[in-house]
């Protein structure tokens, strides 16, 4: 793999929150904070002439509502937002669409991301806590751990997602859509969000969280389905789009900076998880809870911030060790998955 320092180039600093910076004719970028990690998502305004099409919002808070609000009215031009277009489930992507299709917008999405996000948004705390105290005790978590997560507050998707209405457009894979003047094929890929949309035009790709630089995509397995194996769907994912990418296209990811050099980052990121995964099943000389591998899958301390990502992202790694046959897990009386390499 090609290892040289200017492989990847970012050709655009940051925008300030409620700035739109063109980077394309027709194409603004405004970056949306989140208070919480990573701290900020790319949002896009793209120019359809009689309105604009807006992606990724960001999460539906008084914060992000009085962002839009002066964006709309500055930036904006005061013309309609026509479409909001998701690239992925998470909250911090859907978050203010709905805030949008109350006003008017047509909502894009894929299938799996439309009815995903549908699904988390209508979860409360008691419908999501017995399912979350069972993927604790999987993890390998104490009794007493678990019970005082269980008596602290529970975060639920809602409170920081609107409601999506029961109408969408559903995108898929293959399909071209007609968006500031171009043409955008849709690819989709896994792993870090089922059926993530990334958009294709000559030179330019809108990439979601799909192709991030700097930070590899979280590949966690969660409550929802604790059997999943991400890494296999976003490795898989990876080598697919690896077949349409090219040094000179201008990523525009959903974090972080826009860059050039995705072919290079492709293949960095693979080989980032290969051999994390190489680290992972060395550590596995003895059974080992999931909640004992930050250590070899990290390489900083993980704080109550980053818990539960890294948590879920470990057991991804330890389900596709098992998939592939490098690893076999019991289970524990306490109920606790026991992993030891093969």
């Amino acid at each position: 793999m090609n290892h040289r320092a200017d492989a990847i180039s970012h050709p655009f600093a940051a925008p300030d929150p409620g700035v739109a910076r063109e980077i394309a004719p027709g194409i603004l970028w405004l970056r949306v904070p989140l208070g919480m990690p990573p701290g900020h998502v790319n949002a896009l305004a793209l120019d359809d002439g009689d309105g604009w099409t807006v992606i990724d919002p960001g999460l539906d808070t008084p914060a992000g509502r009085d962002l839009w609000t002066a964006i709309l009215a500055g930036p904006l031009s005061g013309r309609p937002v026509r479409r909001v277009l998701v690239t992925h489930h998470h909250p911090d992507h859907v978050g203010l669409a709905a805030w949008f299709t109350e006003r008017g917008a047509e909502l894009v999405m894929t299938r799996t991301a439309f009815l995903l996000a549908r699904m988390l948004m209508l979860d409360g705390p008691e419908t999501s806590l017995s399912a979350q105290v069972a993927w604790w005790r999987r993890c390998g978590l104490s009794p007493e751990e678990i019970a005082r997560r269980s008596a602290g507050r529970h975060w639920t998707f809602r409170e920081v997602a609107g409601l999506l209405p029961a109408t969408y457009t559903r995108i898929e894979d293959g399909q071209t859509l007609r968006l500031a003047g171009r043409d955008w094929l849709v690819r989709t890929g896994d792993g870090h969000a089922p059926e993530h949309a990334t958009l294709w035009s000559g030179d330019l790709v809108i990439a979601g969280d799909q192709l991030l630089p700097g930070i590899s995509p979280n590949l966690g397995t969660w409550a929802t389905e604790p059997d999943a194996d991400p890494v296999a769907e976003w490795l898989a994912s990876c080598a697919r789009l690896a077949g349409f990418a090219t040094d000179t296209q201008l990523v525009l990811p959903g974090h972080k900076l826009p860059y050039r050099g995705l072919p290079h980052r492709l293949a960095q990121m693979q080989a980032q998880h290969a051999a994390a995964l190489d680290r992972l099943e060395g550590y596995l000389t003895e059974p080992r809870r999931a909640v004992d591998c930050f250590g070899a899958l990290y390489a900083r301390p993980i704080g109550e911030g980053e818990f539960g990502l890294a948590l879920a992202e470990a057991l991804g790694h330890l389900n596709h060790l098992a998939a592939t046959g490098r690893a076999q897990v019991v289970i524990a009386p306490d109920g606790a998955w026991l992993w030891q390499r093969t």
